[in-house]
């Protein structure tokens, strides 16, 4: 990751969204997730996507955005030089306390009103449907997302993936 964020295309990426890439990226290998060695096309999310998978299942991306415009789907995005965290979570009942319990910056992305259904009908196939605090919540699933990350809480961002996915990653 190093020498791909050297490269003259990430010039633009600050020292300290470099080092919170570096750093994430050696925690998700500890938990055997790895981006493949190649940062991609972000499309309407950002300029450049790192992909954190194994074997195929993403439970993380950054999105590294330039500043600028960017046209998809017929819709403008406009972004300053940021990068964008994004996790993936399923059965978000199940893990309510974990949530509950977890420092705001966690629990921002499932309270705040960011991403709440529009009810767009049978096709949303990725609506979250939890409760938090007795209130019910409907979200589209592209919606755990921490903006600006930063260093100091890359492991309770890992902490959350690992309470999550403690199954799969038990299962050595």
């Amino acid at each position: 990751m190093d020498k791909i964020l050297k490269e003259e295309r990430f010039n633009f990426v600050s020292n300290e969204n470099k080092e919170f890439i570096k750093e994430f990226t050696k925690q998700m290998k500890l938990i055997e997730y790895d981006f493949n060695g190649t940062i991609g096309d972000g499309y309407c999310w950002g300029h450049f996507m790192v992909i954190y998978s194994k074997k195929k299942k993403v439970i993380a991306r950054i999105f590294i955005r330039d500043k600028g415009t960017r046209m998809w789907g017929g819709k403008e995005h406009k972004w300053n030089n940021c990068i964008v965290l994004r996790l993936f979570f399923t059965n978000i009942d199940k893990h309510l306390e974990y949530i509950e319990n977890a420092p705001s910056h966690i629990k921002k992305p499932f309270m705040d009103n960011n991403g709440l259904c529009n009810h767009c009908g049978k096709n949303c196939h990725n609506r979250k449907i939890y409760t938090i605090n007795g209130k019910q919540i409907e979200k589209c699933g592209y919606v755990f997302s921490f903006t600006d990350p930063k260093f100091e809480n890359i492991n309770d961002y890992i902490n959350i993936l690992k309470e999550f996915y403690a199954k799969k990653l038990l299962k050595k």
